[in-house]
């Protein structure tokens, strides 16, 4: 134990990361996170694939997978030579040995063929051979040190009175909020707060707003962050050809467009502007440059042929879908919006049939509003049921710095400052810690819905 707790003492600084195959097929972006330092108690450290798959593995392996990374990593770019492996695997069982002296080097080579088979299956959405146990987030929360993901809300909805968005979305949850009209940081003050995002062990970053595509610094933020899991939300206005080829080459992960639905008045209407050629162009332009592409459908009465909508993605190539109920706040408040809100048996009803359609065309579809469906309704669909995750797998930060419980909480009071506090003052905050007891109790309730609503919905 004495040697464990002194690795980790001295190797667990920050995140352990490293890129698999970073131009193959089957890619492998690692990001492993320690969990907090505590004397007389062991926690199992967070693995996430690809920014994507959330999974435990224990001290041990931990230690070891730490020190095959630090080994690949030193090799560099380029194809490695079986002779070069073989040194690295050397050096690596000679310093996991320091800390398990009676520990063979065939073994350590078992359990790292293990690990390494096991992301490899994870990642290729496989079954592993191995069952590598299951934490949920609540129960790991009391020994996360920060968020698996960070939303930088690079663009304002507002400035100077003026609306800024180059769409009035029907349901925007930013509109009229507190903190919807801020002055936007500079190019080096977002750098400087990607910076202390690495060093705070936050391993993905998503670019969002207002629109994010409205910074003439987008590509030079996301080049910067890739080191990080990167995502970018867009309405897809402007994802043109040539930006999206620019943001290929500065490794952006993924990039999710929201797209209301596929009839043109529709989704005019919905977005209170006449861009819907221009979003669908800009999905065209991304699977053109080999972008990781998502499509988001908010729902609700006036695009529930959510099938329709899926036959036309579906012809265009997008394979990965997302769709939600309505969060309710901003613009989702007003008497327009909540006329067009589905109940929870008509969400279920139109998930229901886009799951028989996605399941039987090659994509996948998740669900991402919690409470709006029975947790047993979506367990039979076999889809994940999802929870509210502020200020535990996911935070944001305003177009000024300030930190927020989610992108969406945009009327209460803020964290703290990401240029100015230190992390741990913000992430230990009396507030930041009640926000996040609540989330780990994964009760499938959006708190947001519950402060506007003044009902909770049980599942």
């Amino acid at each position: 134990m004495i040697r464990e707790k002194l690795y980790e003492l001295k190797k667990w600084k920050g995140v352990v990361h490293t890129t698999w195959n970073p131009n193959g097929p089957g890619v492998i972006r690692i990001h492993m996170i320690p969990p907090k330092f505590r004397v007389f108690h062991f926690a199992p450290s967070t693995v996430i694939l690809n920014g994507r798959d959330v999974l435990p593995i224990n001290e041990a392996w931990a230690i070891l997978l730490t020190e095959f990374v630090h080994g690949v990593n030193s090799f560099g770019d380029g194809q490695m030579s079986r002779e070069i492996l073989d040194d690295i695997l050397l050096g690596v069982f000679h310093r996991v040995r320091k800390v398990y002296p009676t520990v063979s080097d065939e073994l350590l080579k078992e359990d790292l063929q293990t690990i390494v088979s096991t992301f490899d299956e994870i990642a290729r959405n496989e079954l592993p051979a191995i069952d590598i146990g299951i934490m949920s987030l609540s129960e790991y929360a009391p020994h996360m040190t920060a968020p698996h993901r960070m939303d930088l809300m690079v663009s304002a909805m507002t400035k100077d009175g003026n609306w800024a968005c180059n769409q009035h979305c029907l349901h925007c949850y930013a509109a009229g909020q507190k903190y919807a009209e801020t002055k936007e940081l500079s190019t080096d003050e977002w750098k400087k707060i990607i910076d202390r995002c690495k060093v705070a062990r936050i391993p993905q970053l998503t670019f969002t707003g207002g629109e994010p595509t409205l910074r003439k610094d987008l590509v030079e933020l996301i080049r910067y962050s890739r080191w990080f899991v990167t995502r970018l939300n867009t309405n897809g206005i402007l994802l043109t050809e040539q930006l999206s080829k620019d943001l290929m080459d500065a490794e952006l992960d993924s990039v999710q467009v929201t797209l209301y639905s596929h009839i043109e008045e529709v989704h005019n209407e919905l977005v209170g502007s006449k861009h819907f050629n221009d979003t669908i162009n800009g999905i065209k332009n991304a699977l053109a440059a080999g972008l990781n592409l998502s499509v988001n459908t908010p729902l609700c009465s006036l695009n529930k042929d959510y099938v329709g909508m899926l036959e036309f993605l579906h012809e265009l190539g997008v394979r990965y879908v997302t769709c939600s109920g309505l969060i309710v706040t901003g613009n989702a408040t007003s008497d327009a919006s909540r006329q067009s809100q589905l109940t929870s048996d008509e969400l279920y009803e139109i998930l229901r049939a886009a799951k028989e359609y996605t399941d039987s065309h090659d994509m996948e579809i998740d669900f991402t509003s919690p409470g709006w469906i029975d947790s047993g309704k979506l367990a039979q669909l076999h889809m994940v049921v999802p929870s509210c995750g502020a200020c535990l797998s996911n935070m944001a930060i305003n177009p000024d710095g300030r930190v927020i419980p989610c992108q969406s909480w945009l009327s209460d009071d803020t964290l703290g400052d990401m240029l100015k506090d230190s992390w741990k003052k913000i992430w230990n905050g009396r507030k930041c810690k009640k926000i996040r007891m609540e989330s780990a109790k994964a009760e499938g309730i959006c708190p947001l819905r519950k402060m506007n609503e003044g009902e909770v919905v049980h599942e």
